[in-house]
């Protein structure tokens, strides 16, 4: 995979999102990469605030800033009209935009245009490789771990991160790897799984993980939820070509929905654990759950340590919360089963 070069530093456009759950590109670059993100751009004062310094894009230019990056998306992945005057000005200050939107911003003639003129530079980080493979099924050499979800929005990506973190301070040879548009920011490289045409998912997820030394766990960032109404078949897809020796199941305390889809109730995280099992043994047959991973940001101390107490209890597993309580528990579990 080709290594993505995004100059830093950062300025995180928020456009006018209202909605925490839709500013995730930008929270994540900030939560993992805050030596970067020197201020933020929001269109109006009830824009969701990350606490960085609020910026103009002449005062973005001024302090060093060399890229914008778009840190929120609608559902859909589209480019609003009230952004282009900002993405306009940013390409005439020569910063470069950098975007995972399924709207592509060399889709758009005026951006391309003023980027030739300035010598910005627009990076589509949604734009998969070319000569993807169909999926082959076989098997390949070395060790891998997915994060699957109940929802989307939860924590997989920060899971992924937070383990191949963790595996690396324990001397395990690991790798993260990116398959959303926050997850390749960060990492520098990989591929968006759900810009890729569906007959090509489970190829692109071989793509992304080949042969390795049998030490090596590369840990797969998830997409999706297998039980979502609207993403379920990109995560059905990254399942199968990852063909996970191990997988973590993320969900979030207290939602009892799909996020964005109230008449579907979230499943049960056994329900989750059975039906990854079923679907992940067409490639791999030794597929197992090592963990659960909890985003407990809306549970006190007192409640987030009965709760997954609880949960390690009821399931016969650890569960954690990766940014709160770490994930040495899981990796404890790993080495157990995997020695």
């Amino acid at each position: 995979m080709r290594p993505i070069q995004i100059q830093a530093p950062y300025l995180l456009f928020l456009g006018d999102e209202e909605r925490p759950t839709y500013v995730k590109t930008a929270q994540g670059l900030l939560d993992w990469q805050a030596d970067k993100c020197l201020g933020q751009y929001r269109l109006s004062p009830q824009t969701v605030d990350l606490g960085l310094t609020d910026l103009s894009i002449a005062e973005a230019k001024a302090s060093g800033i060399r890229s914008l990056l778009i840190g929120t998306a609608q559902i859909g992945g589209g480019i609003p009209e009230n952004w282009m005057p900002v993405l306009k000005e940013a390409l005439n200050a020569g910063l470069d935009i950098v975007a995972g939107l399924h709207t592509r911003l060399s889709s758009v003639s005026e951006l391309v245009e003023l980027a030739k003129q300035s010598g910005a530079q627009l990076l589509d980080l949604r734009e998969p490789p070319k000569d993807i493979p169909i999926g082959s099924g076989k098997k390949r050499t070395g060790m891998r771990l997915l994060t699957v979800g109940t929802d989307c929005a939860l924590g997989k990506k920060y899971t992924a991160l937070s383990l191949a973190k963790t595996m690396k301070a324990h001397t395990m040879n690991a790798t993260f790897r990116a398959t959303g548009q926050t997850g390749i920011m960060i990492a520098g490289e990989g591929i968006a799984i759900d810009a890729v045409v569906t007959d090509f998912i489970s190829g692109a997820a071989e793509l992304m993980s080949p042969n390795n030394s049998s030490d090596h766990w590369d840990v797969i960032e998830g997409q999706g939820a297998i039980y979502h109404p609207g993403y379920g078949s990109v995560s059905h897809g990254l399942l199968v070509g990852s063909q996970p020796d191990a997988f973590v199941v993320c969900t979030e305390a207290k939602r009892t929905h799909i996020s964005g889809w109230p008449d579907y109730p979230l499943p049960s995280i056994n329900e989750v654990i059975e039906h990854t099992i079923t679907i992940g043994k067409l490639t791999n047959p030794n597929i197992r759950c090592v963990g659960i991973s909890a985003n407990t940001q809306s549970l006190s101390d007192d409640e987030r340590a009965g709760y997954l107490k609880e949960l390690s209890a009821t399931h016969n597993m650890p569960c954690v919360d990766p940014f709160i309580t770490g994930c040495d528990a899981i990796i404890k579990e790993i080495k157990e089963q995997f020695s």
